[in-house]
């Protein structure tokens, strides 16, 4: 895992590999990989919240695990941006990874696909393939999604393309409070 900082290198490295090759299609052998799945996020979470670092909530948004929703969220500049997360287990999973939506950040910076998919071809996806089938949903949150809310945040909220919800919110306060009483 060349690249990574040690901090990233040990949290991976505390994320359980999965052992259980299966996806949606195979029965019980794919109910093994979800318990699989939901052990490694339980130990991601857990080293997260260990280190102060928590940042997202998902569970299956389904009873077959095959589609899964929450919500991530980063800290820039002491504020918090939260953004609802999505993603569908591909058919083809775990050869493929999941293709992780931010949907309410869709066409607002070029590294996404339509739809608020994030673009993880470059960089994850040839380490996914590596790491084929011992990678999970919690390997695809560390090492896709967190990097990629580093790098994109930021200048999405420099740029003005994403607002605090508080500054959201400011503009109708503040006219509501300009008005005059009668």
């Amino acid at each position: 895992m060349e690249g990574f900082d040690k901090g990233t290198k040990s949290t991976v490295g505390a994320i359980p590999l999965l052992t259980t090759r299966a996806g949606p299609r195979d029965g019980e052998a794919w109910r093994q990989r979800l318990k699989d799945e939901y052990r490694a996020l339980i130990a991601y979470t857990s080293v997260n919240k260990a280190k102060d670092n928590d940042w997202f909530r998902i569970a299956a948004a389904n009873p077959e695990g095959t589609r899964w929703e929450g919500t991530c969220w980063y800290v820039h500049n002491l504020r918090r941006y939260e953004f609802p997360l999505q993603f569908d287990i591909p058919v083809a999973y775990p050869q493929v990874a999941p293709e992780i939506e931010l949907p309410t950040l869709d066409g607002k910076t070029h590294k996404m696909y339509r739809g608020g998919k994030i673009c993880l071809t470059v960089h994850f996806k040839p380490l996914w393939a590596k790491n084929c089938p011992r990678f999970g949903i919690a390997h695809a949150l560390c090492l896709g999604l967190a990097p990629w809310l580093a790098a994109e945040v930021p200048i999405l909220v420099d740029s003005g393309m994403v607002k605090h919800k508080d500054d959201e919110a400011a503009p109708a306060d503040a006219s509501a409070s300009a008005a005059p009483s009668s």
